[in-house]
């Protein structure tokens, strides 16, 4: 339809005359009513982003002197963002002299890998990335395996007693 009576017809129905696909041969057009078209888009890209939760990453920050509190607090919301489809990325930062012991590093990331084992599992072990930061990803399990949730009202995951830093049980 020539483009002078595509536009008479939608004037004439009180709409408006919206190119859909201007690269087509020839561009597709449609009479539609403008503003409930950006509506229907807006609504379709939202409910699509929604949809993917599972692709959203978040991120855990670990420290190689983290104490044992917070490597409590810090494994719960992994245990919850897991809980929730979502990939967790545990990072651990060396800073100083921490460079030197590297190994201590691998044992908290290897600890927190094997608390929250029964929400997700590690793909690939532990990796430095460059020479300060060594991270892990961990991918949440399907939820027929995974543990069930803890709730506000239980305590906080178990730490065993040996998963605390070896600085604790150093006598001084």
């Amino acid at each position: 339809m020539p483009l002078g009576d595509a536009l008479k017809l939608a004037q004439s129905r009180g709409l408006d005359l919206i190119e859909v696909a201007p690269t087509a041969v020839p561009p597709v057009c449609r009479i539609i009513e403008y503003g409930k078209f950006l509506y229907d888009e807006a609504k379709r890209k939202k409910s699509s982003q929604a949809s993917s939760s599972a692709r959203q990453m978040k991120e855990i920050q670990l420290s190689p002197v983290i104490d044992a509190n917070d490597f409590r607090v810090k494994l719960s919301h992994a245990i919850e963002f897991l809980c929730n489809d979502q990939v967790v990325r545990v990072k651990l930062r060396f800073r100083g002299r921490q460079k030197a012991h590297k190994e201590i590093g691998f044992d908290v990331i290897k600890r927190f890998i094997s608390q929250a084992a029964s929400w997700g599992k590690c793909d690939v072990p532990p990796s430095m990335a460059g020479d300060r930061d060594l991270s892990a990803t961990i991918l949440p399990l399907p939820k027929a395996q995974r543990a069930k949730q803890p709730t506000d009202d239980e305590e906080d995951p178990p730490v065993s007693a040996n998963s605390l830093r070896k600085e604790d049980n150093v006598e001084h």
